[in-house]
């Protein structure tokens, strides 16, 4: 890739010793600009932090996708993210919906994108996010307008209609999978291409660089935290990214013990049947949300469904609840999947999920508001049979 001009010998042995510490290929980044060092220090605690003594708790934590260009809107704004902070009954009256708000985002394609993965399941060929993607991915997550200052701010519009709930609401934060390789599909691309860490140039196949990265954006998202002064909302804990502990295993406990140094929460959602789902404690996670995966595999039997709670409650597991765009009635697949949904409420209500577990939401990134804004009767009922299941819960921690 380079050209070398033997201009003399000691020009060689120059080059050559460029070559090895800053090539083309290997080096940091592709991108010149590299961020700077989170302002805060190792160990350095925040007053929230401080006054902790214990992890934050919450029952209904939905999953908010946000940071990758494909998503339409790209934005999370205060209008939108309301109809995830509150719910209005059929007779009008007006309840708080989840307690818990977990954003996250597995890349960034699309116009404007960056073309890069933030996890190495479903990378679709794509390039690893590098430290500039990841501090990127944290700015757009605590912009002033949008985000989590349109949720603290649909809070705060809320409060002056509701009683304040009885806790702030919590907010969860995904760690981005510090990949090996700079393109995941490929063992043989370079290691070195995230960035560097006090002069040090990150090579990720030395686990403790991995590990370091990840506690460099944990210090970035709690140091953006402390300079937004959010009234209404607290930083629980992080979430790790990849959902499998296949590709991680060796760092994961590190990370965890690291994020619960400050009391915050380690939380995880593995897919059915992933390694290591049924060692979650032993990984480190406090908490580990089991994904039935029921919803998008057609060919799964509701006895499945029954089995993967039994199995939730025989391994201590909370679960996921699934569902996307195509329980609407607009889709041509309505049909098929709308029923699906609806078993998750009966299979949840019937295996004592619905009233023990903590429970996260995927919604396919903003359908339950489609669901909301529908003027179809079917999705209407949905939508309240949904926020019903959730609001009633006797697990609720408000």
């Amino acid at each position: 890739m380079r050209k070398f001009i033997k201009f003399s010998v000691l020009l060689l042995c120059s080059l050559m010793a460029l070559c090895v510490s800053c090539s083309s290929s290997d080096g940091p980044s592709d991108d010149k600009e590299v961020p700077p060092t989170p302002p805060a220090n190792p160990g350095e605690l925040y007053p929230w932090e401080e006054n902790r003594t214990a992890l934050l708790n919450s029952t209904d934590m939905v999953l908010i996708y946000g940071g990758g260009h494909h998503r339409e809107p790209y934005n999370w704004d205060v209008d939108r993210i309301s109809s995830y902070v509150t719910y209005k009954d059929k007779a009008g009256t007006e309840h708080w919906l989840f307690d818990a708000f977990l954003f996250l985002e597995l890349k960034d394609t699309g116009n404007g994108g960056t073309n890069k993965t933030y996890t190495y399941e479903n990378q679709e060929g794509l390039d690893a996010a590098n430290q500039k993607d990841w501090k990127r991915l944290v700015d757009y997550y605590f912009a002033s307008s949008t985000g989590l200052g349109a949720l603290n701010r649909a809070i705060s519009n809320a409060q002056k209609r509701l009683e304040n709930p009885k806790t702030k609401h919590r907010v969860v934060i995904a760690i981005p999978e510090p990949i090996a390789h700079k393109t995941p599909a490929n063992e043989n691309s370079t290691t070195v291409y995230w960035g560097s860490l006090d002069g040090h140039i990150m090579d990720f196949s030395i686990a403790q660089d991995r590990v370091d990265a990840c506690k460099w954006y944990i210090d970035y998202v709690r140091s953006k935290f402390n300079e937004m002064q959010y009234q209404n909302i607290e930083l629980a804990g992080f979430y790790w990214l990849a959902e499998t502990a296949g590709t991680t295993r060796d760092i994961i406990s590190k990370v965890g013990a690291y994020v619960n140094q400050f009391k915050y929460s380690f939380n995880w959602i593995p897919y059915r049947g992933a390694e290591g789902h049924d060692k979650w404690e032993t990984l480190g996670f406090n908490n580990a949300y089991y994904q039935p995966n029921y919803f998008f595999n057609t060919e799964q039997s509701y006895a499945v469904l029954e089995e993967t709670c039994k199995t939730a409650k025989r391994e201590n597991l909370d679960m996921e609840f699934e569902f996307d765009y195509r329980v609407l009635a607009s889709n041509s697949e309505h049909n098929i999947y709308y029923p699906r949904m609806k078993d998750y409420i009966k299979a949840f209500k019937a295996h004592q999920i619905w009233d023990t577990k903590r429970l996260a939401y995927y919604e396919g990134g903003g359908n339950l508001l489609s669901l909301k804004n529908s003027a179809n009767e079917a999705d209407q009922e949905l939508y309240h049979e949904f926020c019903q299941f959730v609001i009633t819960r006797p697990i609720r921690s408000k």
